[in-house]
């Protein structure tokens, strides 16, 4: 079975010894992913819509870089340090999402490894 690895180029990816997205066949699953801005520092600080926006394309890059699209996901899981923030970014999440409509889970942590993330996002995929 092919297999094939994704780097966001995430500092955190070699320090876990992880990868961003992996393909295995047509199966691709996207890791935890935090709101990361492209200079390495944390996006949107304090603003958990911004925050869900930049997970997203960063997921989205992922899933591109393996061949598929966001239309491919199939399971999203949202991770909040405030769930009060869960309808901001369900309304992000419906914007990259549109019909593809995958099932989801929305769930409370107490906090991430940055104090300044209030969203991680995962998310699985099967391309045909």
């Amino acid at each position: 079975m092919m297999r094939r690895h994704f780097s966001s180029g995430s500092p955190y990816e070699p320090r876990i010894g992880v990868s961003r997205g992996v393909r295995a066949g047509n199966v691709i699953a996207i890791a935890g992913t935090a709101p990361i801005a492209p200079d390495g520092g944390s996006a949107a600080p304090g603003d958990a819509a911004g925050q869900a926006r930049r997970c997203l394309e960063i997921i989205n890059e992922a899933l591109e870089g393996l061949g598929a699209s966001l239309s491919h996901v199939i399971r999203t899981r949202i991770l909040l340090t405030r769930m009060e923030d869960w309808g901001t970014v369900a309304d992000v999440h419906r914007e990259f999402f549109g019909d593809a409509r995958p099932v989801t889970t929305v769930v409370q942590v107490s906090a991430f490894a940055d104090p300044a993330w209030l969203v991680e996002i995962e998310a699985d995929a099967v391309v045909e």
